[in-house]
């Protein structure tokens, strides 16, 4: 079959390898769309040190079953399917109480680090476990169900801190994540969106898609700003969707007493804790990591319209074509947002 294989940092090869064996409890899936995750982009440099060459990346696909197990039930050939990016034990304590992120044994698929190999789905096939399998609503296009790995996650983020719906929540950072935060937390009960960012064309369409107000961080304090728009209180939670030090600090400092921000973004290792501030105000801290379980219930908001995803998606191109596409994503090309790939 044909991949894309990160040969070695910041090179892909789009090379010839072999179909992946499947155990008696695996399928193999014919991908049919995969998208290009941002860890994905942070990692072809080997700076976080989970992308280690070789390696077929790849965890946001959907496709169809060309092959079960022996063992397996319930799913057959033709099946048009998409996977959860973790696979998960199952019997683990974790596992068992429902928070399958956390499993002690979780391997992400196109993750290469210290602990494990896990070749993904930018390629011709992938082999899964069938407990991480999730059908495809009738009539969900391949490109659409492959956004809805990163839609989970911005359901998951959303769904850490407790809804006041006449509240008023800051959303930092309006990526991929960001821009599917906001409409999470609408979803969700949340009437009261704010929107940070750098950049004003990600601004414009977080108001589009929800925001009832978006401050430009780098014309502007957006503490300051946020604060304006709450009455000097403070909202009542925030999510921080970049992961960089100065984010987080905001991110707190735009909190009023009592509140919760969630952090989902994770660029830097480590941020200083303004430590005087979270006690004194009792702030609480949400970390939140993939999804749990949110699939299903993200499948459905995707093919009911109730999240716009299609605005998200810049190109659709072939895997052939994905180390040019991985290098503009890495160079921040401007306008450049989600990138598909088809084998």
């Amino acid at each position: 079959m044909k991949a894309l294989v990160l040969t070695r940092y910041n090179e892909f090869e789009y090379q010839d390898v072999p179909i992946p064996r499947i155990g008696p409890q695996e399928v193999l899936i014919e991908v049919k769309a995969c998208g290009i995750c941002g860890s994905d982009v942070h990692g072809m440099d080997g700076s976080t040190g989970r992308r280690r060459p070789p390696i077929i990346m790849g965890h946001e696909a959907a496709g169809v079953i060309a092959e079960v197990g022996s063992a397996v039930r319930g799913w057959k050939k033709g099946n048009r399917v998409t996977f959860d990016s973790t696979i998960y034990c199952g019997r683990c304590e974790y596992c068992l109480r429902g928070q399958v992120n956390l499993c002690d044994r979780r391997r992400v698929l196109g993750v290469s680090c210290q602990e494990y190999r896990q070749d993904g789905a930018l390629a011709e096939f992938v082999s899964v476990p069938q407990h991480i399998l999730c059908r495809l609503p009738e009539g969900l296009s391949f490109e659409r169900a492959a956004m809805v790995e990163p839609l989970s996650v911005a359901v998951h983020a959303a769904g850490r801190i407790p809804v006041v719906p006449d509240g008023k929540v800051a959303v930092f950072g309006a990526g991929i994540i960001g821009l599917l935060s906001i409409q999470a937390l609408r979803q969700a009960g949340w009437r009261n969106v704010i929107a940070i960012d750098i950049d004003q064309d990600k601004l414009e369409l977080a108001r589009t898609l929800g925001a009832a107000h978006t401050f430009n961080a780098s014309v502007c304090d957006p503490v300051e700003q946020v604060l304006a728009v709450a009455n000097g209180a403070g909202v009542e939670a925030a999510l921080e969707a970049v992961g960089i030090e100065s984010v987080f600090q905001a991110a707190c400092r735009c909190l009023r007493k009592g509140g919760a921000v969630t952090l989902v973004g994770n660029v830097s290792p480590q941020v200083g804790l303004p430590l005087q501030l979270v006690v004194t105000r009792e702030l609480a801290l949400y970390g939140s990591y993939a999804s749990s379980g949110e699939y299903p219930t993200c499948l459905e908001m995707i093919a009911q319209g109730k999240v716009d995803v299609d605005c998200l998606i810049s190109e659709v191109a072939p895997l052939a074509e994905g180390n040019a596409w991985f290098h503009r994503l890495y160079a921040r090309e401007k306008g450049l947002k989600k990138v598909i790939l088809a084998p």
